[in-house]
């Protein structure tokens, strides 16, 4: 349940917490995720990280609310509110094949389950469009031991994707998106993920094993996109 609140900067926000439902990792997933979007050249709102004051919500009337706030205090972490914005419908705008094709490749990359037509994560602000919300993404590190099966699978769930039916061209965005993730782009997002989120009970608080992991994640996942690049091509030959 993210709450739109205004910054000590005074800019309005669209705030996420570490104590909703799916934890700190849904934070790590949301600006890892993000990140990776802006790197291949998508529009995404700026993502800062977020410090709760314990006072922040005091009289907040439900008690549910309430206690959510209380178990955020602390960092959390926050994307620019876009004023104005509304949700991406594509019975109404028509997304261009190659902007098509690098969302639905990043999906896949990342194991987003939650771009599809009932949800599509997507706004139109200004006339243009912009990704939103990728706290699903990385599903594995909820399951912790599955990682080096996951970093190698292909995305099934990629043919619900909104956009999958527009991506005439999935083979030059894997092109273009192998070439610009490098490894040390990678390394670097996960660098600036703040170690107290990392340190989960799976690596015994360890945050640079956290670190390890999803970099190599990530890394491998690259290395081996055509396993889900393929399936992506396939669902859409099928669709269309």
């Amino acid at each position: 349940m993210p709450a739109i609140a205004e910054g000590d900067d005074g800019f309005l926000y669209a705030l996420k917490f570490k104590g909703a439902g799916q934890g700190i990792k849904a934070l790590v997933a949301e600006f890892i995720g993000g990140e990776i979007a802006r790197m291949l050249g998508l529009k995404v709102p700026e993502i800062v990280f977020a410090r709760l004051d314990e006072a922040f919500g005091r009289t907040e009337p439900d008690e549910e609310i309430q206690d959510l706030l209380k178990a955020s205090q602390g960092l959390n972490i926050a994307l620019h509110y876009l004023s104005g914005a509304v949700t991406f419908d594509p019975a109404v705008t028509k997304v261009d094949a190659l902007s098509a094709s690098k969302i639905v490749w990043l999906d896949a990359f990342l194991t987003n389950m939650d771009r599809t037509a009932r949800n599509t994560n997507m706004l139109m602000w200004h006339k243009e469009l912009w990704l939103i919300d990728h706290g699903a993404c990385l599903y594995f590190h909820h399951n912790w031991s599955s990682w080096t099966t996951q970093m190698k699978s292909a995305f099934p769930l990629i043919k619900d994707h909104v956009l999958l039916k527009d991506a005439a061209l999935l083979k030059e965005a894997d092109e273009y998106s192998r070439e610009v993730l490098s490894g040390q782009a990678i390394a670097e997002i996960i660098e600036a993920l703040p170690a107290e989120w990392l340190a989960y009970e799976e690596t015994n608080g360890n945050a640079e094993e956290t670190r390890n992991v999803y970099r190599e994640f990530l890394t491998n996942r690259l290395s081996n996109s055509n396993l889900f690049l393929n399936q992506a091509i396939d669902a859409r030959a099928a669709l269309i």
